[in-house]
């Protein structure tokens, strides 16, 4: 009995929590920052949101930003215009897996075939095949290691926590004054998943408004995740 507890607990480290420590603690085979001090990339997760993604996208347009969507595979079914809007406005867009479950409570089978749905969806919509990754939470198991030669993994330099609306959008400001050349910047363009409130995107696309004059006035170029990873 003591080997088959202890056997079923070196399994759960080996799925979930060592490739946890490996990715976010020392980002082995995952992408957390790029090289080019020049570049920044604004990344947006759990998407689309049909009331908050078209206005960040206004936004994104109006200040001639590009910028790397990381869809839900269930949502962009539901909303594909605004996948096909996000695709002809220039931005790169990514999965975030078929529903927002961590990969650490679904099999090795279920996160495949939710990235096979993922991809088979957006390609439909768009023509293009995606291969850029972000999974919920940011949470990978050794499945997730075993298939890195397919999907190239993002995760992010700075967060701004914007899924909460506590603190408004004066919090996600400050959280993201100390922005720095080759940063990936994880935000959100939907409030609806756990732990997320529902109206927390309005606070992102107001502090949006300021982040994106004052890091042009710093001199940096805001581009795409693949745009800012290229030479890595």
């Amino acid at each position: 009995m003591e080997f088959m507890i202890s056997a079923i607990i070196f399994f759960i480290l080996l799925y979930t929590v060592i490739p946890y420590f490996l990715s976010r603690g020392l980002g082995v085979n995952v992408v957390k920052r790029g090289r080019d001090l020049s570049k920044i990339a604004f990344t947006f997760d759990d998407g689309p949101n049909p009331i908050y993604t078209p206005i960040l996208l206004d936004l994104l347009k109006k200040n001639e930003v590009k910028a790397t969507f990381f869809v839900v595979g269930t949502k962009a079914e539901k909303y594909p215009e605004l996948i096909q809007r996000m695709h002809n406005e220039g931005h790169l867009i990514g999965i975030h897996n078929y529903v927002h479950h961590s990969n650490w409570f679904m099999s090795p089978w279920k996160v495949r075939n939710g990235l096979k749905n993922t991809a088979k969806v957006i390609k439909s919509i768009t023509g293009v095949t995606p291969i850029y990754y972000r999974p919920p939470w940011g949470m990978l198991n050794l499945f997730d290691f075993m298939r890195r030669g397919k999907y190239k993994i993002i995760l992010w330099s700075i967060m701004a926590e914007d899924w909460r609306t506590s603190g408004g959008s004066e919090k996600i400001k400050q959280r993201l004054a100390n922005i720095k050349g080759g940063d990936v910047i994880l935000l959100h363009d939907c409030g609806d998943t756990l732990g997320a409130e529902s109206e927390a995107p309005r606070n992102t696309i107001n502090a949006l408004r300021d982040v994106l004059k004052t890091v042009k006035t710093k001199g940096f170029t805001c581009v795409r995740v693949d745009e800012l990873v290229e030479k890595l």
